[in-house]
């Protein structure tokens, strides 16, 4: 009985997740940041990881600065990470789009190494992902960054911090 109600309290939880990113994608993305937060505040940092994972993703969508961006994208790998090594089957089909996303903030802050390390860790997710519609969209989306990423100059942005350029654990900013 108590599993049933933590099962119904996590669904509930990717329910109001879901709710926000609809606002988001309805235009609304201040509001929705602003619904984010407080969801964010309300799963806590010692939360669920898939609810972390997901909501961090979703709220770097809707960030104006791409610093704010990589910082929200950082935060939802960190989450994905802390389940520990195999993470569950859920945060395992994360992967390939959390690294391409961080690919992608890294191509526009001008990093092409770390975008290129991102799309390597993205590319050899790609198992995790079905051939559904989502699987073929991230591998459409992953495509056309590599391509992108591939015009870019090869050096100037390594710094330190672990491989690919990033800094070390996810950059906090009061959140």
């Amino acid at each position: 009985m108590a599993q049933q109600r933590e099962q119904a309290a996590d669904d509930a939880m990717m329910t109001r997740i879901g709710q926000v990113v609809m606002l988001a994608h309805a235009g609304d993305r201040e509001e929705a940041r602003d619904r984010f937060l407080g969801l964010w505040a309300e799963i806590g940092e010692n939360g669920d990881p898939l609810h972390r994972c997901t909501l961090a993703h979703y709220m770097a969508g809707t960030q104006d600065d791409p610093d704010d961006e990589l910082a929200w994208d950082l935060r939802a790998l960190s989450a994905a990470d802390s389940r520990g090594p195999g993470g569950g089957a859920a945060l395992r089909s994360l992967y390939p789009t959390l690294h391409l996303s961080l690919a992608a903030d890294y191509a526009k802050l001008g990093r092409p190494g770390a975008a290129r390390s991102h799309l390597a860790r993205a590319r050899a997710g790609l198992g995790a992902l079905g051939d559904d519609g989502h699987g073929q969209g991230v591998r459409a989306a992953l495509a056309r960054l590599e391509q992108r990423v591939a015009a870019l100059p090869e050096d100037g942005d390594e710094e330190g911090g672990r491989p690919g350029g990033e800094p070390l654990g996810p950059p906090r900013r009061g959140f």
